[in-house]
């Protein structure tokens, strides 16, 4: 179902494992800079990036389906076409509660399906400032 209301968004929130697909291991980019952000609140960071050994001091995942802990959100820091082959691993797994898809990225049909599947889905919002919004920061 889709997760419109601040409410929705704070319970969102108070998940706290984050498989981050295209987590990057360059500083000063936002697929950085936001997970980094995250793990300073708490946050497990899983990255999933199958160009990089480590990130933000964690072991990266060359895909979600390789990921091996429990994961609770999945936030998407790919482009758009990139987003119905994430879902579909998401969606073979049973442990995934929330689709995140960062700013700018879209999928309607993919978020459809994650919907169908009972997934939530938040779409074209950045976890850090809606974080600092509900929660604070640190």
């Amino acid at each position: 179902m889709p997760v419109e209301t601040d409410t929705e968004l704070r319970n969102v929130l108070e998940q706290k494992t984050v498989a981050v697909v295209g987590c990057s291991s360059t500083p000063g980019k936002d697929a950085h800079e936001i997970p980094k952000y995250l793990q300073a609140q708490g946050y497990e960071i899983v990255p999933v990036n199958p160009t990089a050994d480590e990130v933000l001091g964690r072991p990266t995942y060359d895909s979600l389906s390789a990921v091996e802990e429990d994961i609770d959100i999945v936030d998407v820091f790919r482009p758009s076409a990139e987003v119905a082959g994430i879902v579909d691993e998401a969606l073979e797994r049973d442990d995934v509660a929330v689709i995140w898809l960062q700013l700018g990225i879209h999928d309607d049909e993919a978020v459809d399906r994650a919907e169908t599947a009972g997934l939530r889905v938040v779409q074209d919002r950045c976890m850090k400032p809606e974080h600092r919004r509900l929660i604070g920061s640190a």
